[in-house]
């Protein structure tokens, strides 16, 4: 998938550092990943390269269902653009792309939690409560350093329906 000239890709190990400083430069909108979980799940990222160099990546992760998987949810994350690559259509090609490769895993919904509300309803996201998205919470916000509850977090999460 092109980008204005932008190749987006399947990531390789050889891309866990780059997605790793990527990752470090919005340590307010970015939660933090270890190298050692980048590399564990380089297979769950995209990337998007202009000669040779990492432009942005985004990453997804299955959520846990309890019981019978009946509505099974996949979340989208660790979305981040350099910043000299941003307003190049970069996010909208990697956000384009993590969907498109995980409806292929034909969930019910894919997740996300937001501070750019309205960039993710271009790809017809709605909001939704947190309460309704409690193993969101518990597999990542609970563990959260910044916030002192999921619900006074400033994110907004939202879905959207695949199925």
């Amino acid at each position: 998938m092109k980008a204005q000239g932008h190749a987006v890709r399947e990531a390789g190990f050889a891309d866990a550092i780059s997605i790793f400083n990527l990752i470090k430069v919005y340590p307010d909108e970015v939660l933090p990943r270890p190298i050692s979980g980048i590399v564990e799940n380089i297979d769950r990222f995209l990337v998007c390269e202009r000669d040779g160099e990492i432009a942005g990546a985004v990453s997804w992760q299955i959520l846990p269902e309890m019981g019978r998987v009946k509505d099974p949810s996949v979340e989208i994350k660790s979305l981040c653009v350099a910043k000299a690559f941003h307003r190049q259509g970069i996010g909208s090609a990697l956000v384009a792309a993590a969907i498109a490769h995980i409806e292929r895993l034909r969930p019910a919904k894919i997740v996300v939690l937001t501070f750019t509300p309205a960039f993710f309803a271009r790809f017809g996201f709605k909001e939704c409560p947190k309460e309704t998205l409690m193993h969101k919470l518990y597999m990542g916000c609970i563990n959260c350093s910044k916030y002192d509850s999921p619900f006074t977090c400033p994110e907004v999460a939202m879905t959207l329906d695949v199925l």
